[in-house]
């Protein structure tokens, strides 16, 4: 079932909404007139500061809906909007940041150099950029190796210097697509909690994709679970494991975590969870 239209909260405006998506479909054109439709109709709405992650499986628009998020492809129908601007203007002023998969830095650039880029591109000088680099290299814990190279670090320093460039113009949001997914289990579980660190410091939205149900759970004020092509929500479950900059390694063998995570399970299986909160999407 799909999510019904969204609402902004009592007394708040829609422009106050990190993201705002409305009644959004997005159809690919095949071959010889044939066309797949990877969204349809989909509705959600990110307030400031919070955590939402995107589950479903494979082809059902995750990923889809987030390059639309980040304008990086356009809505074949609906209207998408970040804290009040439509996405495109969102994206010349740089409200958010993105972290893919693959940590994609430059191998010539050492780590410092990977943070300074995307500040470099829009003109900041030198002695700016060189401070922002440092703050966020102490933020990811990386202070050791502000001048090594990508390939003298591990995969999960890669990441975080690839979340540290993400947040090296300051944005009020967070795109995210799989970044943990190339990592092993205790590298990945080492960079979620570093995640939520930096999340509760820096008081960014978040909308994270994923295909870990735990990671989700963990990481997430809301899991959206997303239904097979054509994509479209299935239901939202809000998770109640406190706020997400307190969660830490304990919360993993608490018992609500693992009840939260069966939840979600049973909704990604199409099923009703006992004390599932309903297709919210706000």
């Amino acid at each position: 079932m799909s999510a019904p239209e969204p609402t902004p909260l009592p007394g708040r405006r829609a422009a106050s909404l990190a993201v705002d998506v409305r009644g959004v479909s997005r159809v690919f054109a095949g071959r010889k007139g044939a066309s797949v439709t990877a969204l349809d109709s989909v509705s959600l709405t990110v307030a400031p500061g919070e955590f939402v992650s995107l589950i479903g499986p494979s082809g059902c628009g995750k990923s889809t809906l987030l390059r639309l998020i980040a304008d990086l492809d356009t809505p074949t129908t609906g209207e998408i909007r970040v804290f009040g601007k439509p996405a495109r203007q969102a994206r010349i002023d740089q409200d958010y940041g993105i972290a893919f998969q693959q940590a994609g830095l430059l191998p010539w650039r050492t780590v410092s150099g990977n943070i300074e880029l995307p500040l470099e591109l829009h003109g900041a000088d030198r002695a700016a950029r060189r401070t922002r680099a440092a703050e966020l290299i102490e933020l990811v814990g990386l202070s050791e190796f502000a001048g090594h190279y990508p390939d003298q670090l591990s995969g999960g320093m890669q990441q975080r210097v690839a979340i540290a460039r993400s947040l090296a113009e300051s944005p009020s949001l967070l795109l995210m697509d799989e970044p943990f997914g190339a990592l092993d289990e205790m590298t990945r579980e080492r960079m979620q909690n570093e995640l939520v660190r930096i999340c509760a410091e820096t008081s960014a939205a978040v909308v994270f994709v994923t295909h870990s149900i735990p990671e989700a759970v963990f990481l997430s004020n809301r899991v959206v679970v997303l239904e097979p092509r054509p994509g479209r929500i299935r239901d939202v479950l809000r998770v109640g494991l406190g706020e997400t900059g307190e969660r830490g390694e304990t919360l993993r063998e608490d018992e609500e975590f693992f009840h939260a995570v069966s939840q979600v399970r049973e909704l990604l299986h199409g099923e009703a969870p006992a004390g599932a909160r309903g297709a919210e999407a706000r």
